[in-house]
């Protein structure tokens, strides 16, 4: 009885770690640069309340700053061009991104719009989202 639950144990030990293998690492790369009015704009509109949404659970936010080389394991389909540029990064490659800061009621809709194709963004908690 004993092996047939260590055996049990093992198994259940290892699926886990397979399922939290396969789950991909989402992050969202905010390209910024110093002086930018947008960029400000974002992080006085949205800043402080991302973290605390399912969006932000979900793809935490990192800054990047335009002029400077990218993160170690980073791949873009593109250098940007303008900032803020908001890369939705999966695995370090660059999987959707938006282009400027339309301002707060149009940011959640496209950052959803963006997400809405993940499994992790189609299997969060509905009533944990305070963005959009």
């Amino acid at each position: 009885m004993k092996t047939i639950r260590t055996g049990i144990t093992a198994l259940a030990m290892a699926t886990m770690a397979m399922a939290t293998a396969a789950r991909a690492e989402l992050t969202l790369m905010m390209v910024d640069q110093p002086g930018c009015v947008y960029c400000e704009r974002w992080e006085a509109e949205i800043g402080p309340i991302y973290p605390k949404t399912a969006e932000g659970r979900i793809a935490p936010l990192v800054h990047h700053e335009i002029r400077t080389a990218l993160p170690d394991g980073v791949t873009l389909k593109s250098k940007p061009r303008l900032t803020p540029t908001f890369v939705l990064l999966q695995d370090g490659t660059e999987i959707n991104r938006l282009e400027g800061y339309p301002g707060e009621d149009f940011f959640w809709g496209l950052l959803g719009m963006m997400l809405e194709p993940l499994p992790e963004w189609q299997n969060r908690s509905e009533d944990t989202s305070v963005g959009g």
